[in-house]
């Protein structure tokens, strides 16, 4: 499909393991003649590889798994945590009356009272936590057992709560994994009423609201490009794809999907960053490409090269392919590897 070259700024590059790298190209050769505008023209190669087109779209650099934590305590909220802390295991997230409210992991929410007699599923992962914190819950079940009662009565008494020997909802937040605190939305004083803390997984993850009309470039799996607030680019690769379309902030404002993406290497401990990310919209496989300034216009919207043969030159129409950044895919009669064509002098 021809394409024409005033749809240049808005294509950025992306590279793969196949793609050829254009920065590396033979040096240009000065031509013996001037180019028909008089200015002094030099000649490159036309070379064969693989092109991969772009898109640019932003993203927001965080953390994954943002939530506002169910608080079951009641009272005033006497101390929180710095955010950007990480809880593990058995550490506090924030205390209301004095009385520190703990992180255990697990799937099931905690959503009762646990004491002897009660059986379930909720009470095997106390009773595995307890194991991990150094207790003796007695045997790994869904029972609460007296012995099961023992050893939450050890926790609560190392912990400075009321020893009671039962697991109450206002003690305990279970969750998959740590905890980082990304926001006290309650400060100490305060009463607490609602959500305490918003926390974060501790996985860096970048989210793109993504336009439902460019949904076709989103696909789970794909490697993209990210580039950070410091110009450095990070490989990624997608990780969710959202199904759901979120109408926009107003009328004028299209719908979006969230796209989640994954990153490695350091990236620091900025949260809410503004990025930068290249998704893939295209390849074309082992094409000849050149620069696209050696495009030249010809009528009826069409385009050749002036190609640079000894000291002959003559003007073969080509077809148009892909853009990508400063080159331009190209076929047509008699072009191949390595043929030499024209471009206006640096």
């Amino acid at each position: 499909m021809r394409r024409t070259a005033v749809l240049l700024s808005g294509v950025a590059v992306i590279g793969s393991g196949a793609v050829v790298g254009f920065m590396n190209l033979p040096g240009r050769t000065a031509a013996p003649a001037a180019s028909p505008n008089g200015a002094q023209a030099s000649s490159v190669p036309i070379t064969r590889s693989d092109m991969v087109d772009t898109k640019q779209v932003s993203g927001t650099l965080g953390y994954a798994g943002r939530r506002s934590q169910p608080n079951r305590a009641g009272g005033v909220v006497t101390a929180t945590r710095a955010e950007g802390t990480v809880v593990r295991r058995g550490g506090w997230l924030y205390k209301v009356a004095g009385k520190p409210v703990f992180l255990m992991y697990g799937a099931v929410p905690m959503y009762r009272r646990l004491g002897v007699g009660t059986t379930g599923p909720d009470v095997r992962q106390l009773e595995l936590n307890l194991v991990k914190l150094g207790y003796k819950p007695g045997t790994v079940d869904k029972t609460f057992t007296a012995v099961t009662a023992r050893a939450v009565w050890a926790w609560q008494r190392d912990e400075g709560l009321v020893a009671t020997g039962r697991a109450e909802v206002s003690q305990v937040i279970f969750s998959g994994g740590s905890l980082r605190i990304a926001e006290n939305s309650k400060q100490a004083g305060d009463a607490a009423e609602g959500s305490v803390v918003t926390t974060t997984g501790t996985e860096r993850a970048i989210t793109i609201k993504l336009e439902t009309s460019h949904q076709q470039f989103a696909r789970k799996g794909a490697r993209v490009k990210v580039q950070l607030p410091d110009g450095k680019k990070v490989a990624g690769t997608i990780s969710s794809v959202g199904t759901v379309a979120r109408p926009g902030k107003d009328a004028d404002s299209p719908a979006t999907i969230e796209v989640r993406v994954k990153v490695g290497g350091e990236l620091g401990r900025l949260d809410q960053a503004p990025v930068t990310v290249e998704l893939r919209t295209g390849r074309r496989k082992d094409v000849l490409s050149v620069p696209v300034e050696a495009l030249i216009a010809r009528a009826g919207g069409q385009y050749g090269v002036r190609v640079v043969q000894g000291g002959a030159r003559r003007v073969v129409p080509v077809e148009t392919g892909l853009f990508m950044g400063s080159r331009v895919e190209i076929s047509g009669a008699g072009l191949s590897e390595g043929v030499r064509v024209e471009v206006p002098a640096l």
